[in-house]
């Protein structure tokens, strides 16, 4: 059996509300992953997830073999002491040859890092189920690919200008930069495979005046499609680990 530490990047915390539900990112990220782990094309991977709440400190030391970054509240391009900190230790973690998931803040801090272009999204806020366009298929993506994918979205900034060196591999209509990677060592989505339906609802409802009552009504409408957690979970663990590794 494989096994792979992954640190969880802890960007911000689900509201306290919400937690004796549906616990807080770290929770939700080890449901999510060691559930994909148990899919039978990943019958020999263990997860082990640590937490790192980086918005107190970082990491001392990178000793995990993948480092997931989560969303927050916050915009990347805000320079908090917090998150120059965070950049540092993913140059750090890099330079050490480890590789970074990126997802919904975390995907737009890759981006960010690397020289590409964060922004308020024009159509506002982006909320419920987005499906997703496949731009390319690729090895870690496994042998059976479908063209589109459907994650849960809550965001109002995205990626408008891509790194030199990044590789969009999957857009939509909301958010044409919705997935992207870096060579070898970088991954990132804009959705939240960690999210389920039930707490996304309930974000809705705790946003429903923030929001507006047409993106609202438009975001609880998007809850009748199915949504492919697991799926992307299982291409974030196969881009880290390798496909061959991650088979039978």
């Amino acid at each position: 059996m494989n096994n792979i530490r992954i640190g969880i990047l802890q960007t911000d915390s689900v509201l306290e509300k919400f937690q004796p539900d549906f616990g807080d990112y770290p929770q939700m990220f080890e449901w999510v992953l060691q559930t994909s782990a148990r899919q039978p094309e990943c019958a020999k991977l263990q997860i082990d997830c640590i937490n790192y709440p980086v918005q107190q400190s970082t990491p001392l030391v990178v000793d995990c073999d993948a480092y997931l970054i989560t969303g927050s509240r916050d915009s990347v391009y805000d320079d908090a002491p917090w998150i120059l900190d965070l950049v540092g230790f993913i140059e750090r973690a890099l330079a050490a040859d480890k590789k970074i998931i990126g997802v919904c803040f975390g995907h737009q801090l890759m981006a960010h890092y690397f020289g590409g272009r964060v922004a308020p999204a024009e159509g506002g806020w982006a909320v419920g189920v987005h499906t997703s366009d496949i731009l390319q298929r690729h090895n870690w993506m496994g042998d059976s690919v479908p063209t589109q994918f459907n994650l849960l979205s809550s965001h109002k900034d995205q990626v408008v200008e891509l790194p030199q060196t990044a590789e969009v591999f999957a857009t939509n209509g909301f958010c044409p930069v919705a997935g992207f990677t870096m060579n070898d060592r970088v991954i990132t989505v804009q959705g939240h495979p960690e999210f389920t339906k039930a707490y996304a609802q309930g974000l809705l409802d705790h946003r429903r005046t923030l929001l507006g009552e047409a993106v609202y009504q438009q975001g609880m409408d998007s809850m009748i499609k199915a949504t492919d957690e697991l799926l992307v979970a299982r291409w974030l663990l196969q881009f880290v680990i390798g496909q061959e590794s991650m088979r039978p």
